[in-house]
């Protein structure tokens, strides 16, 4: 009586954050789950698709409300979207799928068959059957790595909605089961996306970006004896500049251990496109520990041609069609405002705020700059050679001070192609290049700064906490501003995918004032610095003439 009246509760308290998912005309639906009291929910990309821009969702307190498609994961079958009308959702509590056993007890709950007409959702109790399990994506679509095997009955209808554990949190989305071949009905083997992939993708999905998984640049297969063998490797990844070669074993991957290929996929899948994270293999008996950026398993246009594939297309939607009175219906007011189409999202509108929240935390923590004005920073290096930055919008200038074995030294840029090239030959004219797209994006903002986009979240410098990027692309530099709590910790630059970007480390004073400057400065291609500068003074100035 005692765990049953335990098992009640834990339900009790799960239920209304689930969600009951459905596409307006008709057209299908599925389920969800709740994360956060403004509204934001998960759900499946392939429940959400047939939808489009937004959905009708229920809650078992018996209210509907438009939601708004935010962010998609096409590879990963994720999709955000956001319940609006409300800033005071229940919320589920978020467990650590990591330490999921089988044997332990759990239980799903949704809209099997869209039986929550009346918006009470199905509730189905079972065990955690298997974990860390792999299922082979449609192509390159659709893979579950990682994820959650249940014996929770789960039919269709279920996709996207919440799998707890025996205390009511979210361990998981459910995503597939198996079925027999006719009638679709459970056989009892169910899987979900394991709640901890889906927290590294959630800065990402709140982007509205459409959003691309990780490859590492290399193959692996199980050694005779175990252990994962790099059997390809590409020469322009980023691991093969870390040292990685043909024969070398992985050991770790973003902190997870590798024994076997089937572990190598498993934690890949559940990484997004361009994070960095740890590295430890042995090369030739040594052991190596380093931090890698994780390119992306698609090109751009080549993921949109796969996703449009992937899957039957959506009902027409009802911006498209006629009203029986004349005229076309359009999309409830409600949806409009919280919506932008652009190419590469599945909603632009919540980039757009993102975009202008870190443009005002940047010109908060930076001096004013107007035009015909320029920065002027001073310092000196860790052997105590004085050093001066001028940075204008036309001119770049690096002077070291004379020294009693040197002269003076004077190092700028004064034309646009010269910013591409510092960053591809390592010169350290590269910090001339990053802090000028600095004050660019502080000047005039991500409107005029060229195109520029907010990514989501990222490791910073390959380790939690997760830090947000502001993406700028001026000619042919890409400019990655990544911030923590509205402090600018690193700049990347960006001049090819197949070298090192430059990276300027930003370190801070203690504490948490925002109006303090940086205290130095530090200049690294890959593993290497190239430049540190403790930082005196970071005055604006009116121009100055090139020489």
């Amino acid at each position: 009586m005692q765990a049953q009246q335990q098992r009640i509760a834990a339900i009790q308290r799960a239920v209304p954050t689930a969600v009951a998912v459905f596409v307006p005309g008709g057209g299908g639906g599925g389920s969800g789950v709740l994360i956060s009291k403004d509204g934001y929910a998960l759900t499946n990309f392939h429940v959400s698709s047939p939808a489009g821009a937004y959905m009708r969702c229920g809650l078992s307190d018996g209210n509907v409300y438009d939601a708004v498609i935010v962010g998609i994961d096409p590879v990963g079958d994720l999709a955000m979207i956001r319940l609006l009308g409300r800033d005071d959702f229940p919320v589920a509590e978020l467990a650590d799928s990591d330490l999921l056993q089988p044997g332990e007890e759990c239980f799903v709950v949704g809209n099997p068959f869209l039986l929550a007409s009346n918006l009470q959702p199905t509730v189905t109790w079972g065990i955690i059957s298997g974990v860390r399990r792999y299922q082979y994506p449609a192509g390159t679509l659709l893979e579950y790595a990682n994820c959650i095997q249940t014996d929770a009955s789960i039919n269709p209808g279920n996709s996207g909605g919440p799998i707890y554990n025996a205390e009511g949190n979210l361990i998981g989305i459910v995503g597939r089961a198996g079925f027999e071949k006719r009638g679709r009905v459970n056989v009892g083997v169910g899987f979900a996306i394991s709640i901890n992939q889906a927290k590294n993708f959630l800065g990402y999905l709140r982007s509205g970006r459409i959003l691309d998984h990780a490859t590492l640049g290399a193959t692996v297969v199980t050694g005779p004896d175990g252990g994962a063998a790099v059997s390809n490797i590409l020469e322009s990844s980023d691991a093969f500049r870390r040292g990685l070669r043909y024969g070398d074993e992985i050991l770790e991957l973003a902190g997870q251990p590798i024994l076997t290929a089937n572990d190598f996929k498993n934690v890949l899948g559940t990484l997004p496109k361009d994070w960095r994270v740890p590295l430890v293999y042995r090369h030739e008996g040594e052991t190596i520990d380093t931090i890698v950026r994780l390119p992306g398993v698609h090109l751009e246009d080549e993921l949109l041609e796969k996703m449009a594939g992937a899957l039957p297309p959506p009902p027409p939607s009802p911006d498209a069609e006629k009203d029986p009175h004349g005229g076309e219906k359009k999309l409830p007011e409600s949806i409009q405002e919280n919506y932008n189409a652009r190419k590469g999202y599945a909603n632009y509108h919540p980039n757009l705020q993102y975009q202008k929240d870190l443009h005002a935390a940047l010109r908060k923590a930076f001096p004013t700059v107007s035009n015909k004005q320029g920065w002027l920073i001073t310092g000196q290096t860790p052997s105590g050679r004085a050093i001066e930055l001028v940075i204008e919008d036309d001119l770049q200038r690096l002077t070291l001070g004379k020294t009693e074995t040197d002269e003076p030294q004077i190092l700028q840029l004064d034309k646009p192609s010269q910013w591409y090239e510092s960053i591809e030959n390592r010169s350290p004219t590269a910090i001339l290049t990053v802090l000028q797209s600095l004050k660019r994006m502080v000047q005039v903002g991500p409107a005029e700064y060229g195109d520029t986009y907010y990514m989501g979240t990222l490791p910073f410098l390959g380790r939690l906490p997760l830090v947000d990027a502001l993406v700028g692309t001026r000619g042919e530099v890409e400019s990655r501003f990544l911030m923590d709590k509205n402090r600018l910790l690193g700049i990347e630059g960006i001049a090819g995918r197949d070298r090192d970007p430059a990276e300027l480390l930003f370190l801070w004073p203690a504490g948490d004032n925002a109006a303090k400057l940086p205290e130095e400065l530090e200049l690294k291609f890959g593993t290497e610095t190239d430049i540190r500068i403790k930082i005196q003074s970071w005055t604006t100035q009116a121009s100055i003439e090139s020489n």
